[in-house]
């Protein structure tokens, strides 16, 4: 059903939040530093449409860490339990 949709969405984007900011208070511990190794891709330039009366702007990065794909992995479990 679409509510089950969008409750999936919700802990999916969650995991992933929860665990990027994770990630990144990590890289500062010796220890769990391997927690914030991960890649950004996307648009590296912006986009742009100008059609004269307005401009619009585009730009997308996404950033994965290991915490982040683990916040993932943690989110899915838990939406398959509830």
């Amino acid at each position: 059903s679409e509510k089950r949709f969008w409750l999936f969405l919700i802990f999916l984007f969650s995991g992933i939040i929860i665990g990027g900011l994770l990630g990144e208070l990590a890289a500062g511990v010796s220890w769990l530093s391997w927690l914030a190794y991960g890649k950004s891709f996307g648009l590296t330039e912006p986009l742009v449409l100008d059609i004269s009366i307005m401009q619009l702007t585009f730009k997308i990065m996404v950033t994965l860490n290991v915490a982040s794909i683990i916040g993932i992995i943690i989110a899915v479990i838990v939406y398959k339990k509830i």
